[in-house]
């Protein structure tokens, strides 16, 4: 087998989230992003002079990343706002599925597991994205969380994505770059000897990890920035030529990106169901099939997970 070894820097799109306090100016920093389309999830763009979809149910912003990936356009940047509020439709739309109330009403917290799975692959879908050249931006709010780390003897509070613990490592896996954003303050101390916070007004971008807060960057940044689109925009400028064409992807390409942690589980269904052979894999199915499917994909793998569940009770 010969090895393409290849060397030097590649360029592709970039997956970055913005997240930060309120009122901090999230949504008005992304807003300078190249070309932007946001998929207005809380309605929350209304300030501002920019084009927009409204997408207020899972499957609808499922359907928008899916359209937007296959279709031509002449967008640049796909602006989510914000990753918060599409979980909140993501455990809602799972809530309708499974006619519960609360996701706690599955047990061992499986509801939680499930909810993860299913942001799992809508990472995947928004993959594709990337693939096409189009940059992908995250919103999301902060919220302040207590650490008590085993080296630490005392506990501390910390910023972090305002996300449940199981999709919150998966979407800061999944991004190249997590900035927070935050109103810079200095504490000083006043004549009465008691500690004073000075400042406020200053906006900044914290682009490194740190005991406060969250952050991460695979470029060279400065640890602090101003908030400031030229701050970042070598970012944004050198990941993606001028002019990338959209490729047209098919419902099986687009499948593959979204069950790309499933398909064992996913051939071993289509097996049981008699629309493959014992020597074929899911990809091997009828191309009406596959359209089917791409045509519903969530209700699709809980059918995979529902037979799934009767394996395991059965055995």
């Amino acid at each position: 087998m010969k090895l393409q070894i290849i060397t030097g820097k590649i360029q592709r799109a970039q997956r970055v989230c913005f997240y930060g306090v309120e009122s901090v100016g999230k949504t008005t920093l992304a807003a300078k992003a190249p070309a932007p389309l946001f998929l207005d999830v809380e309605n929350g763009t209304s300030h501002l002079d920019i084009p927009r979809v409204a997408t207020p149910t899972w499957a609808a912003l499922n359907e928008a990343v899916r359209e937007l990936a296959t279709e031509k356009h002449d967008f640049k940047t796909i602006v989510l706002d914000s990753i918060d509020w599409a979980e909140r439709l993501n455990h809602e739309a799972l809530k309708e599925e499974k006619k519960i109330k609360s996701l706690e009403e599955i047990p061992y917290g499986k509801g939680f597991t499930m909810a993860a799975e299913r942001m799992a692959r809508f990472l995947g879908s928004l993959d594709l994205l990337i693939e096409a050249g189009i940059h992908v931006v995250l919103i999301g709010h902060a919220q302040v969380k207590r650490q008590e780390p085993p080296d630490q003897v005392l506990p501390y509070d910390r910023y972090e994505l305002k996300l449940t613990k199981q999709a919150s490592p998966l979407v800061k896996e999944w991004v190249d770059h997590l900035f927070f954003l935050n109103f810079k303050t200095r504490v000083v101390e006043s004549e009465s000897g008691k500690a004073k916070g000075r400042g406020g007004k200053e906006r900044i971008i914290l682009t490194s990890h740190s005991a406060a807060y969250d952050a991460k960057t695979r470029s060279a940044l400065a640890e602090e920035l101003p908030m400031e689109w030229a701050s970042i925009e070598s970012l944004f400028v050198s990941s993606v030529p001028a002019k990338v064409p959209v490729p047209q992807i098919s419902p099986l390409d687009i499948l593959k990106a979204t069950f790309k942690d499933k398909g064992d589980e996913i051939t071993a269904f289509l097996r049981y169901r008699g629309k493959i052979g014992e020597d074929q894999q899911w990809t091997d199915a009828p191309l009406d099939y596959i359209a089917q499917v791409h045509a519903t994909p969530s209700k699709f793998l809980d059918a995979v997970d529902a037979w799934k569940a009767s394996c395991v009770e059965q055995a």
